[in-house]
């Protein structure tokens, strides 16, 4: 029984060596960043934009209408961003690209939104 135990263990050790690795296929994608930065401040006196970072790190910045006007919430403004914004992802999605990502954090001035868009290679 113990040279049995020894054999098994033998056959099992020497073919670790010789056993392959899986294959792991890791997909490639190239990544772009939109981030849209809503000011929070009244009368219009922040900026809101829509910032959208290429593969190459080149950025275009797009005007984008602030959240409040002198009489407060500009429910107006707000719809327009809200247009704007569906309106890029659609147009990147038509490019290929998709949404792997998305994170929004405010504070008293600003309200920003970073949407993170991948395709593969």
């Amino acid at each position: 029984m113990k040279k049995l135990f020894i054999v098994v263990c033998f056959c099992w050790l020497s073919n670790i060596g010789f056993a392959q690795a899986p294959v792991v296929v890791v997909p490639r994608y190239e990544y772009m960043q939109v981030t849209t930065i809503e000011s929070l401040l009244a009368a219009g006196v922040g900026r809101s934009r829509m910032l959208v970072t290429d593969k190459t790190g080149q950025a275009q910045e797009l005007p984008m209408a602030n959240v409040f006007s002198l009489g407060g919430i500009n429910f107006s403004n707000i719809k327009d961003n809200d247009k704007s914004i569906t309106l890029k992802l659609n147009e990147l999605t038509e490019q290929g690209w998709e949404l792997a990502e998305t994170t929004a954090a405010a504070n008293n001035d600003i309200f920003i939104t970073r949407y993170l868009l991948r395709r593969p290679k």
